[in-house]
């Protein structure tokens, strides 16, 4: 197939504008050809049984860790993150893998279900049947532990893969795939195609039974816009305006080391990263220099030394030098940093005192930057939290209060007393509300979104037949008196 296509592009290092590879532009025909070949692929896959699935994906587990210097040389040649938060994406995605793997006979097995009274002679039962081929649109900020929560449970679940990787870690993908295989895994069960924009509109159109998208909200509808001309269902994870509070009981120390590590791990382009604080006026000023004491010691740069690394994509800078002048222009001031200027390395930057209506606090920024607002109460700090179109995850730091806090946060996921810590835990399941997306990777309920819902009963003895066009007056009233005695 890559013989036949002759349009190519480059991957290019954030760190120095080399190119790390070229890659062919797959087209629609391209793309078709690489679904089939999943979908052929398919059946051996699924008739290997969950304990089969469990070997083979075990395996690709094992290759990934015995070429793990490798992998991390690719992610910070095509993202440009310090190598040490490369390990730590990677030893993530492969805790999701052990999981799914091994957990996916749990969670997807046939069982028996009661039929309640009315149906006692009938056996009931329940399983999940795989769909048979996912289209997995993956990202460039996490090029290996986001798609892994689609690749991961997908492939356990017994469907085949096609994955088209972000244009700008291409690498990635492609290794991902060479891992598998190397492996011992099926040929056809995971493809990748590689493009711009139109290799992934096209990947949607394929074909494919279900497509699982992770990316910037405006992408997502197009996805869906897409996916709707077939009905294809989709799993949206879109962006995010995460919000950390602290309470006037806060471990105030933790908190703006949680703070600090949400807003600028992996140059802030982290869709569950903390964008905004709210801190109780008691402990405001307290909170403010303890965070921007931790800021003001971060570095951003394409050294092994550095603590962020560049923007992978390079236009993102634009955005977060609007979103800072921005909250400047509502009465924001810079306590760390200066107005970011030209190219894709952004020194951090801490905003204090930012007008609610900014755009630094209502969209996503996606950058090395973090706003810290004051407010008279917790209750201030959850409607302002929530006031915001995305709803996708959040932080609370409370003694007293965590968990009552959390559960008025509007969101798929809330950390008490941490930040970012549900995605390290693969039983939970990970996803949000409202222009954050819908629908849930990782977990159990991640297992299920690749697999759907098939009902079965068997009359095991024949009964009062009430489905019938020559059912009696006299079974009409027994099934009144049924009705009152169960439900009068």
């Amino acid at each position: 197939m890559d013989a036949m296509t002759t349009a190519t592009f480059d991957s290019l290092s954030p760190l120095d504008g080399t190119v790390v590879r070229t890659f062919p532009v797959h087209d629609a025909d391209d793309v078709a050809t690489s679904v089939a070949r999943a979908r052929r692929a398919a059946r051996d896959w699924r008739s290997l049984g969950f304990a089969g699935r469990r070997r083979a994906l075990a395996a690709w587990r094992r290759d990934i860790v015995a070429h793990l210097d490798d992998l991390i040389a690719v992610v910070r040649a095509e993202t440009g993150k310090p190598a040490g938060d490369a390990r730590l994406e990677i030893m993530l995605a492969l805790d999701h893998l052990a999981w799914a793997a091994s957990h996916a006979r749990r969670v997807l097995r046939w069982r028996a279900v009661f039929p309640g009274p009315l149906m006692l002679n009938q056996s009931a039962s329940l399983g999940y049947v795989p769909y048979g081929v996912i289209g997995v649109i993956g990202p460039w900020n996490y090029p290996v532990f986001t798609p892994m929560g689609s690749l991961a449970y997908a492939l356990a679940a017994g469907n085949a893969v096609v994955f088209k990787p972000s244009e700008y870690t291409p690498a990635v993908g492609t290794w991902l795939r060479d891992s598998f295989v190397r492996a011992g895994g099926p040929a056809g069960v995971f493809e990748v195609v590689t493009g711009l924009g139109a290799t992934g509109a096209a990947l949607c159109r394929a074909g494919v039974d279900k497509v699982a998208f992770t990316g910037s909200t405006a992408t997502g509808k197009a996805v869906m816009a897409a996916c709707a001309e077939s009905l294809t269902p989709v799993v949206i994870e879109a962006g995010g305006k995460d919000a950390l509070l602290v309470d006037e009981d806060a471990d105030l120390d933790a908190a703006a080391e949680a703070a600090v590590w949400g807003a600028y791990s992996n140059a802030g382009q982290t869709c569950i990263g903390i964008e905004r604080v709210y801190a109780h006026t008691r402990v405001y000023d307290r909170f403010v220099e303890k965070v921007a004491e931790r800021t003001a010691e971060l570095r951003a740069g394409v050294d092994d030394a550095a603590r962020l690394g560049p923007m992978t994509m390079p236009r993102q800078g634009d955005v977060v030098r609007a979103h800072v002048a921005d909250a400047l222009a509502h009465g924001g001031t810079l306590r760390v940093g200066t107005a970011p200027g030209g190219g894709s390395t952004l020194q951090p930057v801490l905003l204090v005192g930012v007008g609610e209506e900014s755009t630094a606090v209502r969209e996503e920024t996606f950058g090395p930057t973090l706003v810290v607002n004051r407010v008279a109460s917790m209750e201030e700090a959850v409607d302002r939290a929530n006031a915001v179109r995305y709803g996708l995850s959040g932080s609370v730091f409370s003694r007293r209060r965590g968990r009552e806090l959390a559960a008025r946060l509007r969101g798929g996921m809330v950390a008490i007393n941490s930040v970012i810590a549900f995605a390290a835990v693969p039983a939970l399941p990970f996803g949000g509300v409202g222009d954050s997306g819908f629908g849930r990777i990782h977990g159990a309920d991640g297992l299920r979104e690749f697999a759907y819902a098939r009902a079965i009963t068997r009359q095991r003895f024949p009964l009062l037949t009430l489905t019938t066009m020559r059912r009696t007056p006299g079974v009409d009233r027994i099934v009144e008196r049924i009705i009152r005695a169960l439900y009068g």
